[in-house]
């Protein structure tokens, strides 16, 4: 497909007649059309289309229809069969009424280049520029920011099903690879156990049978990668992504042993798991994680939405992140910033979610001219849960000399600097143990075995002060009042999720469930542009008809 870039066009004189006299009450389309004007070009798409060969339908086109597929939810065949038959879409399409269109498999091909370009984030960062041109979205003011949970395109499977279904995977990749050479190599008893999907089988109930068809799944994998090693196929069967599933899983949940006959494998038991660290949870998209937060789990991946949320202009969705779920939020929020930043769309007040505040991000976010305004998580010390007890926050620091003094009086000797293994700085500071051994209120502030003394793992400066600041903050009544404008988010999340299928990922890949995302925070703000234009104000916080007799 080749891209040659046509000037702007109308819309068709029939098309602007019928759509104005069938919407002469106002819609989303035609608002959008008429106020903002053209919102993408063929020259933002120039370098994914080749330059000879069949004339490309203009990807401008193609980026609209995306915007209003997932803002109305529509699966590939009824948004072709929207530009068809809907007078609204042609109208912001600026088609003709008699266009036939075009076959639906066109948008899935416009994905694929959008991914293979990397520019999905054009479908949102498109819409916010223009909308900056126009004095909609602007840098400063306030933002807000919250995350929610989207679940894979794939069935969640226990540890037996995902070890049995991902060698299963493998063997039907490797059928269709090397017929032959498989056919030589697999038992017959193979046939039996792995022809159908794993679930579909009675698996065993009984602890000891379930070790025992484990055991044999894992004998069966490592024999296939042993025998797909020494072959002459090793190269492109070992590049299989379900083959390389199969040794990563392997490694997780086999244990290899070393004897005097060789080697050989071990089932791992469900205690020598506890430790569990993000793992492949399906053959089929390796990209998903298994999360638990708040007493809920999934299996997939993680949205952070940011949107604006000053009183007086239309808010608008900026910036949407996808992670997987395995990721904690407070490592999103420094790219947010960054981004934001790059967008010419940097807050002045961000607002967010507690798991987003951490003490050296509140610091590096001040150094960027943003308030980060959340709440701190609690000092986790026995200290701060005993009454009397000294808290670090009743030491003296001097920063200068880098010592600290306890409220005893007594100074510790210098701290040193150490990182911890996230890459995060601390320091370390120790009290002798000739000061702390006879200290009659040591009960009151270490519970370390004598004679050693209390010790302290101390922030940076700027972070200490930016996290006592914060936590001085929420604990004021106008402090608590301020961070009430955080909560409007939620709502944005439910119109994602109940208008555009945020909470599902209609595709296999972080990068795909990425562009859906993008697409999704595009299409959320065509609503709301509408309403901004229509004049519509903005829906207060719904309250039973009991509720509203409480009293003031």
């Amino acid at each position: 497909m080749s891209l040659k870039p046509q000037p702007d066009s109308l819309v068709p004189a029939d098309t602007l007649r019928v759509a104005k006299a069938a919407f002469a009450k106002g819609n989303p389309y035609l608002t959008l059309h008429d106020e903002l004007g053209p919102i993408f070009e063929d020259a933002d798409f120039t370098e994914l289309f080749s330059e000879v060969g069949q004339s490309a339908i203009p990807p401008w086109r193609l980026a609209l229809v995306t915007i209003m597929q997932f803002r109305e939810n529509l699966s590939d065949r009824q948004a072709a069969e929207a530009v068809r038959s809907r007078i609204d879409w042609k109208y912001l399409l600026r088609l003709e009424l008699t266009d036939t269109g075009f076959n639906y498999s066109v948008l899935s091909e416009f994905r694929g280049r959008l991914l293979a370009g990397n520019v999905e984030h054009l479908l949102l960062d498109k819409l916010l520029e223009r909308c900056r041109e126009l004095g909609l979205v602007k840098a400063g003011g306030q933002q807000r920011t919250d995350s929610t949970r989207v679940l894979g395109a794939i069935r969640s499977l226990n540890r037996l099903e995902v070890v049995g279904e991902t060698l299963r995977a493998a063997l039907n990749d490797l059928a269709v690879l090397a017929p032959e050479w498989l056919q030589r190599i697999a038992p017959e008893a193979w046939y039996q156990r792995y022809g159908r999907r794993i679930e579909d089988y009675h698996l065993p109930s009984k602890p000891s049978e379930r070790t025992a068809y484990a055991q044999q799944v894992g004998e069966d994998g490592d024999y296939l990668l042993n025998c797909l090693a020494d072959s002459a196929i090793a190269a492109e069967g070992q590049a299989l992504p379900t083959v390389q599933a199969l040794v990563t899983l392997w490694q997780y949940h086999y244990i290899r042993i070393d004897d005097e006959g060789g080697s050989s494998l071990r089932w791992k038991s469900n205690q020598e798991m506890t430790k569990k660290t993000p793992t492949i949870e399906s053959p089929y998209d390796t990209e998903v994680r298994y999360r638990r937060r708040c007493g809920t789990t999934w299996v997939g991946y993680i949205a952070h939405l940011s949107e604006t949320c000053n009183d007086d202009a239309c808010h608008l969705i900026t910036h949407v992140v996808t992670t997987d779920a395995s990721g904690h939020e407070a490592q999103s929020i420094e790219g947010i910033h960054g981004a934001l930043m790059t967008k010419q769309l940097r807050p002045d007040e961000h607002y967010v979610y507690a798991a987003y505040v951490d003490a050296i991000l509140l610091a590096s976010a001040q150094e960027q001219g943003i308030e980060t305004i959340g709440p701190p998580r609690p000092n986790p010390s026995w200290q701060t849960r005993t009454e009397g007890a000294y808290t670090v926050e009743q030491f003296q620091i001097d920063w200068d000399n880098k010592q600290v003094t306890c409220p005893e009086g007594k100074t510790s000797s210098p701290w040193t600097e150490h990182v911890r293994a996230s890459g995060d700085p601390y320091l370390f500071a120790r009290f002798s143990h000739q000061d702390c051994g006879d200290c009659e209120a040591r009960h009151r502030c270490t519970k370390a075995k004598p004679p050693a003394g209390r010790t302290l793992h101390l922030l940076p400066q700027a972070a200490h002060d930016a996290l006592a600041r914060a936590r001085a903050i929420q604990e004021t009544d106008e402090g608590q009042k301020r961070y009430h404008r955080r909560a409007g988010i939620e709502s944005t999340i439910a119109q994602g999720i109940k208008s555009c299928g945020l909470r599902r990922s209609r595709y296999i890949g972080l990068a795909k469930t990425h562009l859906q995302n993008m697409a999704i925070g595009a299409a959320m703000n065509i609503d709301r542009l509408f309403n901004w234009f229509q004049g519509v104000p903005l829906a207060k916080t719904r309250v039973s008809h009991f509720k509203a007799l409480a009293p003031a």
